[in-house]
């Protein structure tokens, strides 16, 4: 039987296990996370940056803070494997990051990203987005989703998701969506299944916190 289970030891360090698993998941990005993945049984796709490979039982694989990738079925195989996510400290994640040749406008865009992450629930217009960072809308999509993988309107709704996910472990899924920032719970519904793979209401029964 298929299912998939969440474990939290506190707020660095989050496992997920997926048993029997077929669905694949869109692009996106694990901001100030490091995510490392052993394959248990079967195959899964793993998309970094464009670029995919396959991964069988007992290999496997890492993924960046910040690195857009996705996760794609093979065939109509079913995989097993365990994900652990580990929040980086500021430090860290710059070490990471010291590879990538960034122009001055990332510093700007560092900021943009960083009042996403902590506000997602704020309605923020691209246009007042661009305004802050000092440079035109169409520019700023450009160089923002070149430095974060993600649109900063794709980085925003996946924020908002991730906030859900946190609110969900102590609240009721219906006391979850204003305050994440959706529209109506509908909204909500549609954003977060794209993004976990599962309803709000799976999401909360799915998650183990250990004590």
């Amino acid at each position: 039987m298929s299912e998939i289970s969440y474990s939290k030891k506190n707020d660095r360090i989050e496992c997920v296990r997926y048993k029997e698993w077929r669905k694949s998941y869109p692009p996106h990005t694990h901001t100030a996370h490091m995510t490392v993945g052993y394959i248990e049984e079967g195959r899964v796709c793993m998309v970094l940056n464009g670029e995919a490979k396959i991964y069988g039982a007992g290999e496997r694989f890492q993924i960046p803070p910040n690195t857009l990738h996705e996760i794609k079925t093979v065939g109509d195989e079913c995989y097993s494997m365990v994900v652990l996510c580990t929040a980086l400290e500021a430090d860290e994640i710059v070490a990471e990051d010291c590879a990538r040749d960034y122009e001055s406008i990332v510093a700007r865009l560092d900021e943009l990203q960083k009042s996403i992450l902590e506000n997602p629930e704020n309605i923020y217009l691209i246009e007042q987005m661009a305004h802050d960072a000092c440079i035109s809308p169409f520019h700023m999509i450009r160089e923002f989703k070149k430095a974060f993988g993600l649109t900063p309107h794709q980085f925003q709704m996946q924020c908002k998701v991730r906030k859900a996910q946190k609110l969900l472990e102590e609240r009721p899924a219906a006391e979850v969506t204003f305050d994440a920032g959706f529209y109506d719970q509908s909204h909500m519904d549609r954003c977060f299944k794209k993004v976990v793979g599962l309803s709000p209401k799976e999401y909360k029964r799915a998650v183990k916190t250990d004590d």
